[in-house]
């Protein structure tokens, strides 16, 4: 796993967006897709708006959720609702080239399944995305990888359902499928992060973070954040 320190967390969404827009190209341009999951909160909002600002081959672009609340459509609670007014109304996606996750569904395991298969019409089967977007909580939970969830322990779906956490049930990517994807990206800011980050770069394995790869992992932090690292930010 590496990491770079950067200023602020508008740093860090300008380098992120780069990134992101960086692996597509490159995955476009060898005759692929380019499969990007995108995770839920807060502080990936300026990243996704400077990713709509990059070259993106969006034509050979798949946009997929690394987790969502369940509420209605177009509720507040839910990451689609950000996402869209972040990214997708300022991109020329079409509509099958975006797969929100089907949490509206009156059955929602039934919905968590079809989600896994989904994206194994994308991403083959087993599904391999091309990049991961992953946030961190100041608890250390990661997508919606919460702590003493029975979904940590998830092992034979790509996709699951956790109990309520922060008042909503949530819909999640599960370690099998994080940790099979090419890369990943972790947006990390705040200074309320600053604990759980240097967990997470120790690997500690009690933390939900702790247990994503960090095989291919690069995570991007600004100074307030890394305060307990040391690390000098560029």
């Amino acid at each position: 796993m590496r990491i770079e320190t950067l200023r602020d967390a508008d740093a860090v969404a300008q380098a992120a967006a780069a990134i992101v827009a960086a692996h597509a190209r490159t995955a476009v341009r060898s005759g692929a897709s380019f499969v990007l999951a995108v995770s839920g909160g807060r502080t990936p909002w300026p990243m996704l708006r400077a990713l709509a600002r990059e070259q993106v081959p969006w034509q050979g672009t798949h946009v997929v959720q690394v987790d969502e609340r369940v509420a209605p459509l177009q509720h507040a609670d839910r990451n689609l609702t950000v996402l869209r007014e972040s990214l997708l109304a300022l991109v020329p996606l079409r509509a099958e080239q975006v797969h929100a996750m089907p949490v509206e569904s009156t059955d929602l395991d039934a919905a968590a399944a079809n989600y896994g298969q989904e994206l194994s019409k994308i991403a083959g089967s087993p599904p391999v995305l091309d990049l991961v977007h992953l946030g961190l909580g100041s608890d250390g939970h990661t997508a919606s990888l919460v702590p003493r969830d029975p979904v940590l322990d998830v092992t034979d779906a790509d996709v699951a359902l956790t109990g309520v956490y922060q008042g909503r049930r949530r819909m999640t990517l599960t370690y099998p499928i994080l940790n099979r994807s090419r890369h990943i990206l972790w947006v990390v800011t705040g200074g309320e992060k600053a604990t759980m980050l240097a967990r997470l770069l120790a690997g500690d394995p009690s933390i939900p973070a702790g247990r994503v790869n960090p095989a291919e992992a690069l995570i991007l932090a600004d100074r307030a954040a890394a305060g307990h690292i040391g690390l000098s930010p560029r």
